[in-house]
């Protein structure tokens, strides 16, 4: 039986980078998988502030950039964790086709009755406040 490379896209969460999925990207790589790890604008080494951006659409314009740059035909697994979510559902929604499958690891999982506005709401701000919005929170 032939052993096909698979190609993960790793998403990061709130206050984090690609940098936090190297120990992942290692072991998945060694497996002969292809990996990218991506940061979402003003995370890690992406060069927008947070000043910069006006939306979430903002923050997940990476991965939109990327999925838009897959070849015809490719499929690639999706991997979120936290906030990234909220991106990969996104993608899912825009870019079916490219989309073999999705992982959601202790990631906010939108939905038609679970929306963004619902998570911020409910979810992010009794825990974290305005903070969060600021990742000072974390610091």
């Amino acid at each position: 039986m032939e052993k096909r490379e698979k190609h993960f896209v790793l998403v990061h969460g709130a206050c984090h980078g690609a940098w936090c999925w190297y120990k992942v990207t290692t072991f998945l790589r060694s497996a002969g998988h292809k990996v990218t790890a991506l940061d979402l604008a003003a995370a890690g080494a992406n060069g927008k502030r947070l000043d910069e951006l006006n939306s979430i659409s903002d923050y997940h314009e990476p991965l939109m950039k990327f999925m838009t740059s897959l070849v015809t035909g490719e499929k690639v697994i999706l991997v979120a964790h936290s906030l990234g979510g909220v991106s990969v559902s996104v993608a899912m929604e825009r870019f079916p086709q490219k989309i073999s499958v999705a992982a959601f690891v202790s990631a906010f999982m939108p939905g038609p009755d679970f929306n963004l506005s619902t998570v911020y709401q409910e979810q992010l701000l009794p825990h974290m406040g305005h903070a969060f919005i600021t990742c000072e929170a974390m610091n």
